[in-house]
């Protein structure tokens, strides 16, 4: 088994020989410089030894076959085997040095001419990628700073503006701040006098008291049958509902008396303005619509 491995090791090694011959230097030499033909020729002469060596080292594997594996541990072996493999191709490894191809020295100029190529051929590529790169990178940054211009510009503005608006800055004294407040309420008290007086108008347009000439056909009734008190408008009913809430919100209920017309205080209650008291239905209160 030692014997083929090393058989095998050594086709191995004349094989990476040959194909090195045979696909690298070969065509780029003849197509790239013009050598000589004694240095042609020895080439040559090397190639068909390695050839050769190669040839006899088939024959051998071809005569010594291949063992048979026992049955009974055939995986074990060939792990075996190939532990053993790894582990002379790993010293062969660790043994080998750098070997010249050839000691011609038109040879020699010939490879080196050749990886110079190469390696000025990679350079380019490598020098137009990075141009590429670099002009991409160039254009990034100038927009960059074109917005940082723009933003800078902008906070230099926002700034002045600041600086004004701490300049304009007023302190209102609180003399200043009670003649304001006075200034409101008496718009505000102006407002509902408006509004007040606008439902009245409304309330006494159209919700009057009952006409005196209706009671025209009531003459004949007996002093007895007379109200006993003077009726008030819808307009007072609601004027007292609403002072009632406002003065004493915790207890906002009004009694009804007699100057209180019964159809409108049933219309309140109807249409949801007034509410009656839970437990005694002659005092009313005004929905509280501001809560």
């Amino acid at each position: 088994m030692d014997k083929q491995d090393e058989l095998l090791k050594e086709a191995e090694k004349l094989a990476k020989h040959m194909s090195s011959y045979q696909h690298d230097l070969a065509p780029t030499i003849t197509s790239n410089i013009v050598c000589s033909i004694d240095a042609k020729e020895e080439l040559l002469d090397e190639c068909e030894e390695i050839w050769r060596q190669m040839e006899e080292c088939q024959s051998k594997l071809t005569l010594l076959g291949i063992e048979t594996l026992p049955e009974s541990d055939a995986q074990l072996s060939l792990l075996m085997m190939r532990v053993k493999a790894l582990t002379a191709e790993y010293n062969q490894w660790q043994k080998r040095s750098p070997e010249i191809i050839s000691t011609n020295p038109e040879v020699l100029v010939a490879l080196g001419k050749e990886e110079l190529q190469k390696v000025d051929h990679d350079l380019e590529m490598v020098l137009s990628t990075v141009q590429s790169k670099n002009k991409k990178l160039k254009e990034d940054m100038k927009r960059e700073q074109q917005w940082l211009d723009e933003q800078q510009q902008l906070v230099d503005a926002l700034d002045v503006t600041h600086e004004e608006m701490k300049n304009q800055v007023v302190q209102f004294s609180e003399k200043r701040a009670l003649q304001e407040l006075k200034s409101k309420m008496l718009k505000i008290r102006a407002y509902k006098e408006e509004l007040l007086s606008a439902l009245g108008e409304f309330l006494e347009e159209h919700f009057p008291l009952p006409e005196e000439d209706e009671s025209a056909k009531k003459k004949k009734k007996s002093p007895a049958e007379e109200p006993t008190a003077q009726l008030v408008t819808l307009h007072e009913i609601l004027e007292r509902l609403i002072n009632k809430l406002m003065s004493t919100p915790h207890e906002p209920y009004l009694t009804i008396n007699d100057s209180f017309w019964p159809p409108y205080i049933e219309l309140l209650l109807r249409y949801g303005i007034a509410l009656r008291h839970p437990e005694d239905p002659n005092r009313i209160r005004l929905e509280a619509f501001h809560q």
